[in-house]
């Protein structure tokens, strides 16, 4: 690898730790760059916490480990009489302070992660049943709680919702998409934006995503464009601490060794990684931390049909390419209709952008209509009419029905796609055998995405719920601790978000608030220790 001088990655490493002190600075400047031959030494810099990605996830973790604390409001009452008795008996204390196991218990609601039910029900009591009650929380900031991080992301704070389709509109409500401590409402009256329903475009929660950032006054802990490229683990020999290093990728698993051979002690982590700087040049780096928390989301990777010919450059895999290609003018005038394949929001997104612009559709999807798990079967037609639109669509313009292939647009249930031949066609086959060869302008496939956790051994096949197996959202987030967030097969690393299940910016937050408990416990015990003298060690126990 090539650098681009010692003063450019000096710099870089200073403002990673400019406000972590003095001594800290100094170390920094003598930490070893991204060469395989060098082995960290104690002396060199470790942060408590590594975050990795800067989205809502990210940026909720990074608010709670920042000092920010939660209180009961001196006058809320939570309309679930149960957990307000419970909030009353510890009203003096933070809810970071308290037992989110006995809180959260009997709650329900739209997450399988009890905190993050537990921490939704406290800042949108009731929202599920069409109530709109304000939180029954108020803030305040206790430097004395801040623990030092880092938060690394792609772009600016916001994380994906910079890259969506900026004409639809979001899922949820804009009051839900908020983060702790500054109302989406009061934002958008401030800023003088229009805001002419409940719903609102990404481009708004990506621009409130980055104004939260910087009116908590959280900059100092996040750094853009930078790409991380490995996250592992360091151990050390039980027995040769002084001299032996040993540096591991997270998937070891048994640390006795047999045979009489010496055993290993977990260390810290080691994150690498670079920055892109203005130049388009790349400035490399070597973090350690004792504990990394995953909060990259899910839109990393599109799914992919697995089929032959899908990597000609005539099949899409995102809406952004979509866009592009119908604003550059690349679909006018054809005659062979849009292929979208999948039955998702996004794949109806796609619809609506095609039928807004005069652009024929071929809707394929393998499920049936009726399908009880469709997500159009879960959102109210007065909320979301253009979805619903789109649905009826799909259940009446089948290509049984009355309709010519190449009307505005015809639906192909229960079909599944085999193949894209090159002269730009595409084969289904229905779920009775029968194969239809398709001509199209260009195809689109939005089945979903998946993480991609290439930075970890394995990609993080190791720390599912199902072993070696890729992490999805739905089928198999990263097994956790429901409370601490903490992965079950891997001490000190976290994860929040999309990666454990949570899609809704209304449950992620849970997720900070456990991890932010988590830590504030072990921080204070590892104090504790310092201070009776048994402290050291290579990091949080």
């Amino acid at each position: 690898r090539t650098y681009s001088g010692t003063e450019t990655e000096g710099q870089l490493l200073n403002s990673f730790v400019q406000y972590f002190g003095d001594s800290l600075g100094r170390k920094i400047k003598n930490m070893p760059l991204i060469e395989e031959t060098v082995l960290p030494g104690d002396s060199l810099l470790t942060l408590p916490v590594v975050i990795i990605g800067n989205g809502p996830s990210g940026i909720c973790l990074s608010y709670l480990l920042s000092g920010y604390r939660p209180y009961l409001s001196p006058e809320a009452i939570h309309p679930n009489p149960i957990l307000h008795t419970k909030l009353e008996e510890a009203r003096h204390l933070s809810i970071v302070d308290q037992d989110l196991e006995y809180l959260s218990e009997g709650l329900e609601g739209r997450s399988s992660n009890p905190v993050a039910v537990l921490f939704d029900t406290l800042l949108h009591p009731d929202a599920d049943f069409g109530y709109d009650y304000p939180p029954v929380l108020h803030w305040k900031l206790e430097q004395h709680n801040y623990i030092p991080h880092i938060v690394l992301g792609k772009g600016p704070p916001g994380g994906a919702w910079h890259s969506m389709e900026g004409s639809m509109l979001t899922i949820s409500f804009g009051d839900w998409m908020e983060l702790p401590g500054l109302s989406f409402k009061e934002w958008a009256a401030s800023k003088r934006r229009n805001i002419k329903s409940d719903r609102v475009m990404p481009e708004e929660i990506a621009c409130y995503y980055k104004h939260y950032v910087k009116v908590m006054g959280l900059q100092k802990n996040f750094r853009d464009n930078v790409y991380i490229t490995s996250v592992s683990r360091l151990y050390r020999e039980k027995d040769d601490e002084g001299r032996s290093h040993q540096n591991e990728d997270i998937s070891t698993q048994h640390l006795e060794m047999e045979d009489g051979q010496k055993s290993l002690i977990k260390r810290n982590w080691e994150v690498r990684g670079y920055q892109r700087a203005t130049d388009g040049s790349h400035v490399p780096f070597c973090l350690f931390a004792e504990n990394v928390a995953l909060a990259t989301g899910t839109f990393d990777s599109p799914g992919r049909l697995q089929v032959e010919g899908e990597d000609f450059p005539f099949v899409l895999h995102s809406m952004s390419d979509f866009g592009a290609a119908i604003s550059k003018g690349k679909l006018r005038g054809k005659a062979d209709p849009v292929l979208i394949v999948g039955a998702g929001l996004t794949a109806a997104d796609a619809v609506l952008c095609a039928y807004n612009n005069n652009i024929p559709v071929v809707h394929v999807f393998r499920r049936r209509v009726t399908d009880t798990s469709l997500i159009f079967k879960q959102l109210p037609k007065k909320l979301y009419p253009e979805y619903h639109k789109v649905y009826h669509m799909m259940c009446t313009q089948s290509h049984t029905a009355d309709s010519t292939q190449h009307s505005a647009y015809t639906s192909f249930p229960e079909h599944n796609v085999l193949s894209f031949k090159p002269e730009m066609k595409c084969v289904l086959q229905s779920a009775s055998g029968l194969k239809k060869i398709l001509k199209f302008s260009v195809a689109l496939v939005l089945i979903g995405s998946h993480p991609n956790l290439f930075f970890l051994k394995d990609q993080g096949h190791s720390i599912g719920h199902h072993s070696n197996q890729p992490i999805t959202c739905k089928g198999n987030p990263i097994e956790i601790d429901p409370y601490t967030y903490e992965c079950t097969k891997e001490a000190n690393l976290f994860a929040l978000g999309p990666l454990v299940g949570d899609n809704f910016v209304r449950f992620l937050k849970g997720g900070a608030l456990g991890i932010a408990r988590c830590l504030a416990i072990r921080q204070k015990k590892k104090h504790e220790l310092i201070e009776s003298g048994d402290g050291g060690g290579d990091g949080v126990p």
